[in-house]
């Protein structure tokens, strides 16, 4: 039997109770699993042929035409990360788009922007940020903007079928340099084990918390201690978390001073002097009691000392950076680059702006950020403690701009936090570093069976939200 007549007879056998629909689907079925070309069914009719040759061809390829049609999310929490509200757009060609709202903010300040998205083209991720912009604020009031720019921007790259760094304008690095703290320990000896232990992981940059809250057992350490016997919170209407730090009145004796500094100097003892070091979480006191230490740790030559006042308090920063050598970092609770970190760099006032990019904006925003900070001869890190989407839309912002230095990494001992996502060879973090990924958009999908297993309690895996489909307002700022 010929080619020819072996192929008709294998159409003739199909059912004759088939629809005509049927019949083409049989005829396509067959075809690609025989490995068959065009050229072997010259009495099919056109639109057979046509449909034959493209049935692998994307059909999302028309960017213009590319539009919203729901947002939803999935809120995670538990063992795998911080409270993590994931964004998750929908469009109408199919692709989806990914973001991180801030850890620990609500995902309602995402799910309330989604009536000002809806029909929109996702590519125009500049001017749906405009639109969106005004309903973000500093801290996690920043997250449901910041998360949805990052969705925009993992959608535009896959409609373009391009990473995010080369929409932002191209890479200036292959890898991105990250760095980790680890868990306090009360002994100083043991703190700094454990800190050696990262070092042997592969990580080239640390952070260690260190505070005041490693002195609550040391008498004459702390005056005014907030768990100390006068219990001064007992009658405040905030507890001592939630007051500023001028306000507190909470001073660090020399003995608990000296303390300290034996923290800083066994763990330079053990991991030696050319790993960078930072530190935060000192505690809540106000302008000189950060003075003190920040002169007291200069012989442990840290990279930086985080937070140690909030961020606003502009001129009592610039104070604490003019009085001593030890560099001064602030920024992970900072919206935007007006309003927030612009004062900070045009005043010299700090030495390092570290935006969190799930706080900041986004992706876009916090290289603005970089990049005004550069003009200044600022230093420019990232501040990131959510899951791997975010984390990785950090890594295309970090990769586009050029005075970057280290983003944080907060899930070293979250062992699924990586299997949250797919489409990379793992692990993410190799040796203190992640490689640029180079697949369009953020580079990753979400693995939704982790992504179902780590879902807060009452959380549904993207469940519908239609009750955010229409908000009657008037957003204009101006008359």
């Amino acid at each position: 039997m010929n080619f020819r007549k072996k192929i008709l007879n294998t159409f003739s056998k199909e059912p004759k109770q088939e629809t005509n629909g049927q019949n083409r689907r049989s005829f396509l079925q067959k075809a690609s699993l025989g490995g068959l070309s065009l050229a072997a069914f010259p009495t099919k009719d056109i639109s057979d042929r046509v449909e034959y040759i493209t049935q692998n061809v994307s059909r999302n390829s028309a960017p213009s035409d590319l539009k919203i049609t729901d947002m939803r999310i999935a809120e995670i929490g538990g063992d795998v990360a911080f409270r993590t509200p994931i964004v998750r757009i929908y469009t109408n060609q199919g692709i989806m788009g990914h973001g991180d709202v801030r850890d620990g903010a609500a995902k309602e300040y995402a799910l309330f922007l989604k009536s000002r998205l809806l029909g929109q083209n996702p590519c125009n991720v500049e001017r749906l940020f405009k639109i969106i912009s005004q309903f973000g604020h500093h801290g996690r009031q920043g997250g449901g903007v910041s998360g949805v720019e990052m969705a925009l921007w993992d959608l535009a790259g896959k409609a373009y079928n391009i990473p995010v760094y080369q929409l932002l304008g191209g890479k200036y690095r292959d890898k991105v340099r990250v760095y980790c703290d680890t868990t306090v320990s009360q002994d100083p000896h043991e703190y700094a084990n454990r800190m050696k232990a990262r070092v042997d992981q592969g990580y080239t940059a640390l952070k260690m918390d260190i505070g005041i809250n490693l002195l609550k057992d040391m008498p004459g350490a702390v005056i005014n201690a907030p768990e100390g016997n006068l219990k001064p919170w007992d009658s405040e209407y905030r507890n001592y978390n939630l007051t500023q730090h001028p306000f507190t009145g909470v001073q660090v004796t020399q003995k608990g001073l000296e303390r300290l500094m034996e923290f800083l100097h066994i763990m330079r003892e053990k991991i030696g002097y050319e790993i960078p070091m930072g530190t935060d979480h000192w505690g809540h006191f106000g302008v000189n009691e950060a003075i003190k230490i920040a002169k007291a740790a200069e012989p442990y030559n840290l990279a930086y000392i985080e937070d140690i006042i909030p961020w606003h308090f502009t001129d009592q920063w610039r104070e604490i950076t003019t009085s001593t050598s030890t560099p001064t970092q602030t920024g992970e609770d900072i919206y935007r680059l007006e309003g927030g970190f612009e004062e900070l760099i045009n005043t010299r006032a700090v030495d390092i702006v570290h935006p969190d990019p799930n706080t900041a904006g986004g992706i876009l925003e916090t290289k603005r950020i970089g990049d005004y900070a550069s003009k200044h001869g600022i230093g420019f890190m990232h501040h990131h403690a959510a899951g791997p989407v975010s984390f990785l839309g950090c890594v295309h912002s970090a990769a586009a701009t050029e005075n970057f230095l280290w983003l944080e990494h907060h899930a070293v001992d979250k062992p699924d936090w990586e299997n949250l996502v797919t489409g990379l060879d793992g692990p993410i973090v190799q040796n203190g570093y992640v490689t640029v990924p180079n697949k369009p958009g953020l580079g990753v999908e979400l693995n939704e069976e982790v992504v179902s297993k780590y879902l807060v309690k009452g959380e549904k895996l993207f469940a519908p939200t239609p009750e955010w489909n229409e908000i009657r307002a008037w957003d204009r700022l101006w008359s």
